[in-house]
């Protein structure tokens, strides 16, 4: 069964990835359309050219690219427009999955779950680390209960600041914020999947902008986040856009679990070949495109889940979905008021 598959903006820098895979996918037919892309101030290419360059077809407006007909939609926006389009998505019947986070405000994250839950489609997140093959041995192990009892978590999500590829990162109304939405997120989801449905209570958070102070950038570039939830775990999220530019990789993912009988700690990129070259370090990752592997996931359930009917739920509910999403968001806004407040902020 052939799927058509729209792309919706190439504002977010998974946007190529994802356009590089559909477009190899023999049973994909993809469509995009980036129509801010033209008047973006990025260095990165947008729009029409960098469409062409992934050899996928491309229309100039939105309206144009619903009235295709999608199967699926895959919104790649800023933060800030992902609830229009996905709401939009939702109305022409279209399965969604959504780049991370959910929404910049939580209003928006419950309006877009309630619009896809009318409209009986799917809304998955773009939560790529969750198919980390490391992950998914640390989540079976700890669901077996050889860790035991889990009572702490400490994650670290630190990249490069993608400022000058895609400058709305930086832009506190298009993103939401700074390095704790765009970072924290990724942590909250792994920790999620952990917690066999434990809820956040309680987060403090502090932030800084110490770091790339000479680039004028003025939304928080580092922090932590604490996390406490209803079944006594306390979890820790080191966030931060810290990797030097000229650095050999975009940074790096780990999540340290502690149990009552004892300790893990995976590193999901760390594998690598390694070397230089003229220009430096060279690091080469080892292992699946986990891209990839969330696509065929998010893929294989719109085949299976056919067309959506408005009221019925989709036949399947790929993880992670727009529940997953919505409580990342909230912890995250809470660390945003905790952070401006000095303050725990109970959930």
């Amino acid at each position: 069964m052939t799927l058509k598959v729209a792309l919706a903006s190439f504002a977010h820098v998974h946007a190529g990835s994802y356009a590089h895979l559909l477009a190899a996918m023999p049973d994909v037919e993809v469509l995009a359309a980036d129509p801010d892309g033209a008047s973006a101030p990025d260095e990165g290419p947008r729009g029409a050219a960098l469409a062409e360059a992934f050899g996928v077809p491309y229309v100039d407006t939105y309206d144009e690219l619903f009235a295709w007909g999608p199967d699926a939609v895959i919104v790649t926006s800023e933060n800030a427009g992902h609830r229009a389009l996905v709401e939009r998505a939702a109305s022409v019947g279209a399965h969604v999955l959504c780049e991370k986070p959910l929404a910049t405000e939580v209003a928006d994250g419950e309006a877009m779950l309630a619009a896809c839950e009318a409209a009986g489609v799917i809304l998955m997140v773009a939560y790529p680390v969750r198919f980390a093959p490391s992950y998914l041995q640390l989540r079976a192990n700890v669901e077996a209960g050889r860790l035991g009892d889990v009572f702490a978590v400490l994650g670290t999500n630190n990249g490069k600041i993608p400022y000058a590829a895609r400058q709305w990162f930086v832009d506190a109304k298009q993103a939401g914020g700074g390095a704790m939405i765009d970072h924290t997120v990724h942590c909250a989801d792994l920790i999620d999947g952990l917690t066999g449905g434990a809820s956040a209570t309680r987060v403090y958070a502090a932030s800084n902008r110490i770091l790339h102070q000479d680039k004028g950038v003025e939304v928080e570039t580092g922090g932590l986040v604490t996390i406490n939830y209803d079944n006594g775990l306390l979890a820790t999220i080191d966030f931060s856009w810290s990797v030097p530019d000229n650095g050999p990789t975009w940074g790096g993912v780990s999540l340290q679990v502690t149990g009552t009988n004892g300790s893990v700690e995976i590193e999901p990129f760390r594998p690598h070949v390694g070397g230089t070259d003229a220009n430096g370090e060279v690091f080469l990752g080892i292992g699946g495109n986990l891209d990839e592997s969330m696509l065929d996931t998010f893929l294989d359930a719109v085949r299976t889940s056919g067309p959506a009917v408005a009221g019925q739920p989709p036949a399947v509910v790929p993880q992670p979905d727009g529940a997953v999403g919505l409580r990342t968001l909230r912890i995250v806004d809470a660390a945003r008021r905790s952070a401006a407040s000095g303050q725990a902020v109970d959930l």
